[in-house]
């Protein structure tokens, strides 16, 4: 077994070659991860014959408990984008916020439809909304595409049940406690939505676009044209509502003390609760957005999001291949013992997503690569106190 600091450039070349692979040769981070997997074994000293060993259990532990709940949210998701149900939260949430308000309101409704919605599928379908918006407002369409933007990113990248986080609540331990992270998640991506859209109307007083310059078309609709009929609000947000609101509720009533009482209601709100259930409960809530019962609708939206979710779960499983590998080498001791002396803190696994992100362009593999990273870290850097030793700090 290799020791010392080779130890560091194991690990500093494992993660140049994810990047490179991904972002420069535009190899599959499905593929790249295992052979970043591979390398570190036998670049570390594990046995050969244990190798593929360890890589099928990681891949396999990871998506134990949080793989059918990534499929079940992408499943979700496609319902809402093909009902229309998306463009219908939208809407419901600027009627709220007010016509006076465009950019917040835009904020708003991207951090929204982002939590069922891939945020780059979400900003195509709100892209008809927002340049409506642009016309009637006379707001900066630059403002307005940022806070779209950054509205997204935080609720996508910050709590379940879209799929990066789901992931990482796995690889750092937390898959059982899923309640937990969404409540907090719910209120950092609020925080970072809410200075993206500060940034918004910084740029947006400065930068011009076409869609500043060129006339919209005052007949342009705000509802794209294949969407026959759009759900009403209480349908397109009960199937993303529901299944937060049930996990939230589990964590809650587990909670030292069980502050709703440890009868009968327990068990009960423990089931419910539990990350599977509640998504199935989710998707049951979608069903009625279906315009009509049939195989268009309901095999084919269903085939679609398994499509979809086949490959999140491929990069998730790899990426806790790679985790286990690194757990089985003596990379994650000496490289915290290390560290230790630099006192880098959260700013370490911020730096590695930041990096991971700007090259190769997935805030999944990002947030895969890095909190397998990190989860033999935490101790080392200081973040392994429990939540509540957090807010005394």
């Amino acid at each position: 077994m290799v020791n010392g600091p080779i130890l560091l450039v194991i690990l500093v070349v494992s993660i140049l070659f994810i990047i490179i692979a991904t972002a420069k040769f535009k190899i599959h981070p499905f593929i790249a991860l295992l052979l970043a997997s591979y390398g570190v074994g036998f670049s570390a000293g594990l046995n050969p014959l244990k190798i593929s060993e360890i890589i099928c259990n990681g891949f396999g532990g990871i998506l134990s408990g949080i793989g059918i709940v990534i499929i079940l949210g992408t499943i979700i998701g496609v319902f809402l984008e093909k009902s229309g149900a998306a463009v219908t939260m939208a809407d419901t949430v600027l009627k709220i916020v007010g016509p006076r308000r465009p950019g917040i309101a835009m904020s708003i409704i991207g951090y929204i439809v982002s939590i069922p919605v891939f945020c780059d599928s979400g900003f195509v379908i709100l892209s008809s909304l927002r340049r409506s918006l642009v016309k009637r407002s006379g707001a900066s369409s630059v403002m307005m595409s940022v806070a779209l933007a950054t509205g997204l990113y935080a609720a996508h990248t910050l709590f379940p049940p879209t799929p990066g986080p789901i992931a990482a609540a796995g690889n750092l331990g937390l898959r059982d406690n899923l309640g937990l992270v969404i409540m907090v998640g719910m209120v950092l991506a609020a925080c970072a939505a809410f200075v993206g859209f500060i940034w918004a109307r910084l740029v947006g007083s400065r930068l011009k676009s076409s869609e500043d310059v060129e006339k919209i078309s005052l007949a342009e609709e705000v509802v794209p044209e294949h969407y026959a009929h759009l759900p009403g609000p209480f349908k397109s947000f009960l199937p993303i509502i529901v299944p937060i609101v049930l996990i939230a509720l589990a964590s809650v009533a587990n909670y030292p003390g069980h502050p709703f009482g440890e009868g009968v209601q327990l068990p009960i709100m423990t089931f419910i609760g539990a990350p599977v259930n509640a998504l199935f409960i989710g998707f049951f809530c979608a069903l009625p957005l279906m315009p009509e019962f049939s195989k268009k609708t309901m095999t084919g939206w269903v085939d679609q999001g398994l499509k979809s979710a086949a490959i999140i779960i491929l990069i998730t499983g790899a990426g806790g291949a790679f985790g286990t590998v690194l757990k089985a080498t003596p990379i994650g001791a000496y490289l915290g013992d290390t560290l230790a002396q630099w006192k880098l803190g959260v700013f370490l696994p911020f730096i590695l997503a930041a990096a991971l992100k700007t090259a190769q362009g997935s805030s999944t593999v990002s947030l895969v690569t890095t909190s397998v990273l990190v989860a033999p870290l935490l101790a080392t850097l200081g973040l392994d106190i429990p939540l509540w030793g957090v807010c005394l700090l």
